[in-house]
């Protein structure tokens, strides 16, 4: 694979407050130490863009020291937080910005979708958009004309094609902008969170066609969205951003776990102290936390990924006990989703020391996105050595890929995911 874009030591630096970049004295500064030969003075201060945290100086780096390349054929996605730098980073790669300091090559033609309306002249119709935008990419009349059937299909604004864009509603501009970027055949095509704006049904078919675009033509697609279990689906490698600078770069689970955990509170809950229990209280919950598939503390699990619930048990008396665990998952309102007894699997924990760590696996976690109440209990010759009444604790379930094919299945309608072998 031959590389596409490269980027060198990426910056780019505003100032706060003001349009332009800066004062008239500051202009003239910099003028001076340019005709003599030095450095813009004004590079050497300014902070780092953390957005929640009030500086002292008027310059910040949106972006700091960026470096990383594409590959043809591949699909990156960038993550991180708002303000992290992403969409700077995709205006400086779309040349709609320039950079500060540092350098982007970039190897072939580029179609951005940055934001609604990127590149449409409002006053004019869908139809003269689609030549419009296809002219700036190079593209002569007749290579637009045979392409200008599948792009209003696609986009389904037909009814429209002669009404002037600045009449659309921003989905129907969303898939014009869409199917116009996708189908006039950019060696590059970036988008960012804009097709968020659209429905269901055309985010599916959107996807699809960046699917397409990427494995059957190796074009190479840049990707920016806060849905992470799309990434995951849609994106060979994933970079993750923070405060302007790029902070991870690799496989895109590999990234997307390590964001989700560096938005996390270390979730471990101390049970010892509850005081809504029941149960004889030979054997108690004293605590209990979330682990990954790397034995990382989480707090939030990932629909379809692997999680361990881990608990530590205390005993109060001298002898060896034999005990069963028992787990539900319930929603907020009490409804019980999933029952599990350690027994179910014939599997009884023996406590011969005080304190005993005990760790559930579940593989591809089968839950939808949404907050759960985790209830539990021990059992031990079938009598009740603990139970709390209020739960063990909340548990939040993010949306993921969990049929590993870009669907979500029902996300918010239904709870419990299913997959089956279909035959016909």
């Amino acid at each position: 694979m031959s590389t596409v874009i490269k980027v060198e030591n990426l910056s780019k630096q505003y100032r706060l407050g003001q349009v332009g970049t800066g004062t008239i004295s500051h202009d003239v500064n910099r003028w001076w130490h340019k005709i003599r030969g030095k450095e813009d003075p004004y590079l050497k201060i300014g902070e780092s863009n953390d957005r929640t945290v009030k500086g002292d100086s008027d310059y910040v780096w949106a972006l700091k020291d960026i470096n990383f390349e594409v590959q043809q054929g591949e699909v990156l996605g960038i993550i991180g937080r708002n303000g992290a730098g992403k969409s700077t980073l995709l205006k400086i790669l779309s040349r709609t910005t320039a950079p500060t300091t540092g350098s982007v090559k970039i190897k072939g033609r580029v179609a951005s979708l940055l934001e609604v309306g990127t590149g449409f002249h409002p006053e004019l119709s869908g139809r003269d958009n689609i030549f419009l935008n296809g002219a700036i990419l190079g593209m002569t009349r007749r290579e637009i004309q045979n392409k200008f059937d599948e792009i209003v299909d696609f986009a389904g604004v037909e009814r429209y094609i002669d009404t002037p864009v600045k009449r659309y509603s921003s989905g129907m501009f969303v898939r014009l902008a869409f199917a116009v970027a996708a189908h006039l055949e950019p060696q590059i095509l970036i988008v960012d969170e804009v097709l968020a704006v659209g429905d269901a049904e055309f985010q599916k078919k959107a996807l699809g066609k960046i699917k397409d675009v990427s494995n059957n033509n190796g074009r190479t697609v840049l990707f920016v969205s806060h849905n992470l279990a799309i990434v995951q689906n849609l994106c060979t490698k994933a970079v993750l951003m923070k405060d302007g600078k790029l902070i991870m770069s690799d496989l895109s689970h590999e990234v997307i776990n390590a964001y989700v955990r560096s938005n996390e509170t270390v979730f471990k809950s101390d049970l010892e102290f509850r005081k809504d229990r029941e149960g004889n209280g030979k054997v108690k919950f004293k605590s209990f936390h979330l682990e990954d598939h790397e034995g990382e503390i989480i707090e939030n699990i990932i629909s379809g990924s692997t999680v361990s619930f881990v608990f530590t048990l205390e005993k109060s008396v001298t002898q060896d006990l034999s005990i069963d665990i028992g787990l539900a998952i319930s929603k907020v309102n009490e409804e019980q989703l999933v029952i599990l007894y350690s027994s179910y699997q014939n599997c009884f924990i023996d406590m011969k020391s005080t304190i005993k760590v005990v760790k559930l696996t579940v593989e591809k976690f089968p839950i939808s996105k949404g907050y759960y109440k985790l209830v539990g209990r021990i059992l031990n010759n079938g009598e009740e050595t603990d139970s709390l009444q209020n739960g063990i604790g909340e548990i939040n379930v993010i949306e993921g890929d969990f049929y590993q094919n870009g669907n979500f299945g029902s996300m918010g309608l239904g709870s419990f995911l299913l997959k089956g072998s279909w035959e016909f």
